[in-house]
């Protein structure tokens, strides 16, 4: 049985801050970096409230967390009247870091505005839990979860499949050919780090919560200082950045330390923009006759219309049992 305290941690960012979009103009280099989302598009940084549906998802399904962090850049998502409102019983404690805290000592590299440079520092959030589960704050679970759905007998539940690195390599050339540009998508930072680690697979999960292990993390940047500075330094998601998740998930597989189990229906990914008539309804049956759900991400809602906007807003409240304030 998995006895021992685990944490949640949740990036956070509120895109349309003035303050924010002023730090983000200064380090745009005008290499038409915001006309991909991939990289610092404006829908990669808008909030339209999401933080407080992943925030409920947790205190509805998972009640045995220890604590949930929010990482963010000196902004507040004002969680705490929302909380009150809505469990009034809750007993889980919510903290806010900021981006200087785990960022100490690598101060020149901030602002960022690199969820993938974010999440390598995570792991330095003080009284962090050997154990924890990062969030995007656009994901959501969908069920009642148990620890030992993510961490039991020394081992790190993830679930995904394996993914062949010449066929991701192919994929990619392919992307770069028929789009023109560098694009620097899902898989593209997963495999990086597979070729990093000399590895012919990486374990591909889906837009969800990620287990991770504290002590991990720190032992591999202490022993490669050079590789964590080389990673963390761009301001924006950049080509050559690799997911220390797949170096983490890599190692554990060959140490015996993960479980592997299938991502097939555990995870509905959404990407709703205006030209995808009627997808929201679409998802939402699809969502609601499939019982084996576990965690959703409802990826760029604010790239829809205010009619599917008001869709899943009222879907998901109602499927938490929440009020948003």
């Amino acid at each position: 049985m998995c006895q021992e305290n685990i944490d949640i941690v949740i990036t956070w960012v509120d895109g349309d801050d003035p303050v924010h979009k002023s730090k983000k103009n200064k380090y745009l280099t005008g290499r038409n970096e915001t006309s991909h989302n991939d990289i610092a598009g404006a829908a990669r940084y808008r909030s339209t409230g999401e933080i407080f549906y992943c925030i409920a998802s947790i205190l509805r399904y998972a009640p045995w967390v220890h604590k949930i962090f929010i990482v963010t850049d000196n902004q507040d998502p004002h969680v705490n009247e929302f909380v009150a409102h809505n469990f009034p019983e809750n007993k889980i404690p919510i903290e806010i870091v900021d981006h200087t805290v785990i960022f100490g000592g690598y101060e020149q590299y901030l602002p960022t505005f690199n969820s993938l440079s974010i999440g390598q520092m995570l792991w330095r959030i003080p009284g962090l839990s050997e154990n924890f589960l990062y969030f995007n704050d656009d994901i959501f679970l969908m069920c009642d979860n148990k620890k030992t759905d993510w961490f039991y007998d020394n081992k790190t539940v993830l679930y995904a499949k394996k993914f062949n690195v010449k066929l991701a390599a192919f994929l990619r050339w392919a992307k770069h050919l028929l789009q023109n540009h560098k694009t620097f998508g899902h898989k593209d930072p997963m495999l990086n780090a597979a070729h990093m680690m000399k590895s012919d697979f990486f374990f591909l999960h889906p837009h969800g919560p990620v287990p991770m292990s504290r002590t991990w993390y720190e032992k591999f940047y202490t022993e490669r200082p050079d590789l964590l500075d080389a990673n963390i330094k761009h301001r924006f998601r950049h080509p050559s950045q690799f997911s220390s998740l797949v170096c983490y998930y890599l190692d554990a597989y060959h140490q015996g330390a993960l479980d592997v189990r299938s991502s097939k229906g555990v995870c509905s990914f959404l990407k709703p923009d205006v030209h995808k008539k009627g997808y929201m309804a679409r998802k939402i049956a699809e969502m609601q006759a499939n019982n084996k759900l576990m965690f959703g991400c409802i990826n760029s809602l604010s790239e829809t219309t205010e009619e599917e906007q008001a869709m899943f807003h009222q879907w998901i409240c109602k499927r938490l049992n929440i009020q948003v304030l």
